[in-house]
């Protein structure tokens, strides 16, 4: 059974969202009846904004990521360790010898 918790597609639509917002921002700055070096200043903080919004974001799917590979890292381990004690077992019902 798979799980997914890690991506269930809500990032994505927050990302396409803000990235939607920011560019919509953008080219009203860009059309806005301002001097060309008002424009330019807005701009730059409309960058700055989403330099770190996105590493914000780019932070927290980091966080997720690990996470998810250290549960799926524990449970290889533990079914890995679980087939080593059976095949251990298997083994040593077979040399001891029968007695007849």
């Amino acid at each position: 059974m798979r799980d997914d918790r890690c991506c269930n597609g809500s990032g994505g639509v927050m990302l396409a969202f803000i990235a939607g917002g920011l560019v919509g921002a953008g080219l009203a700055l860009l059309y806005a009846p301002v001097s060309g070096r008002e424009a330019r200043e807005r701009i730059g903080g409309l960058a700055g904004d989403l330099r770190k919004k996105t590493d914000e974001w780019t932070g927290d799917v980091k966080q997720k990521v690990e996470g998810f590979i250290d549960e799926e890292r524990s449970v290889i381990k533990a079914a890995y360790d679980a087939g080593r004690e059976a095949m251990a077992r298997e083994k040593a019902r077979f040399e001891t010898p029968k007695p007849e």
